[in-house]
């Protein structure tokens, strides 16, 4: 079926993939099948995570790589998407580094993940993630001793400041291409920082980055927020600054969305009468990385044309109600808009 909802909703190809292996044709045509079969389904665009490359890559290669992609996806008649990439930072590639060395490759690690955003996306493609500090990376002492509370918060502090000059580069190299940056904040358990909206807010106030904003995904909200008066001051604080880049619609087990522990009065009276982009529907599917990195107990949704058929969901039906919960949960929100 196709809907009519006049509201842009993406879906995640982290249900399917973390790496779109650009390179495999064979591949391709799977995530081509995807497409389609989700466009059919009424989403109107797609996000991609773009997976780091392996140690001693060359950028420039794997920017064309993707050109190969999006001209397959063309060829194929699903080019015409729009799609948004999902981006993080590693330990090798870390613009908060104290080294200058490192941060210098931090830079062109993530000015590569701009070209290739700008390939996929086009005209005012979206770059979100956990894309400021590196993600799952947790601080130690010289002594091997984990860095926690206060410590961490002062370390943290610091290491924002060692960031400012690169990625201020890093938003005039997106301005070039069209890409808009979108920071998210993920929980404390997957990552030391930012946890929440307000940091991100208070680390983009530190010079001047308007182009650059705040991804907010509910799951994040609803496990790592200070409350709900919190969450109203933040969105009021990012529209007012124009930093509301990108919304994840994301359940807290950042499982299947239909039936999940998500506040929608609360979040979409804040959000529908000042975010105007697309909704971006996150499903994690129960693959590796995800399997281990996020501790994931739950079953896999299987997914079609990849995994044989099992009673445990499948990756197109969770997407499928996923749409149909966020297109009812927006009807009834218009009245705020």
């Amino acid at each position: 079926m196709t809907t009519t909802f006049s509201r842009d909703i993406y879906f995640s190809f982290f249900m399917f993939t973390a790496d779109l292996r650009p390179d495999d044709e064979a591949y391709s045509r799977t995530l081509i099948e995807h497409c389609r079969a989700l466009k059919d389904m009424g989403y109107a665009g797609f996000d991609v995570h773009i997976a780091p490359q392996p140690v001693g890559g060359d950028h420039a290669q794997e920017v064309a790589s993707y050109v190969g992609l999006k001209n397959r996806f063309d060829l194929a008649g699903v080019g015409d998407v729009p799609f948004t990439t999902n981006v993080g930072t590693t330990q090798r590639f870390d613009i908060t580094s104290p080294y200058r060395e490192q941060r210098a490759q931090a830079l062109a690690y993530l000015k590569s993940r701009v070209d290739i955003t700008a390939i996929m996306g086009g005209d005012a493609a979206i770059m979100s993630g956990p894309f400021l500090y590196p993600y799952g990376v947790f601080p130690v002492t010289d002594d091997g001793e984990p860095i926690w509370s206060d410590a961490l918060q002062d370390l943290m502090a610091q290491r924002y400041v060692t960031a400012r000059s690169s990625f201020a580069e890093l938003v005039e190299h997106a301005v070039t291409k069209n890409v808009t940056l979108a920071i998210e904040p993920v929980k404390s358990w997957e990552t030391p920082g930012p946890n929440m909206v307000s940091e991100v807010l208070d680390f983009l106030d530190s010079f001047e980055s308007r182009p650059a904003g705040v991804a907010l995904d509910t799951a994040q909200v609803v496990m790592e927020s200070q409350g709900p008066q919190s969450f109203r001051r933040n969105v009021a604080r990012a529209s007012a600054q124009h930093r509301l880049h990108s919304v994840h619609v994301s359940a807290p087990d950042r499982g299947a969305v239909g039936d999940a522990w998500i506040p929608w009065d609360l979040l979409l009276r804040e959000l529908e009468p000042v975010f105007r982009g697309p909704y971006l529907v996150e499903v994690f599917n129960a693959i590796p990385p995800f399997d281990s990195s996020m501790r994931m107990s739950r079953r896999r949704f299987w997914r079609p044309g990849e995994d044989d058929p099992t009673p445990y969901g499948s990756a197109y039906d969770v997407a499928a109600t996923a749409l149909a919960t966020l297109q009812k949960q927006l009807a009834a929100a218009a009245q705020y808009a």
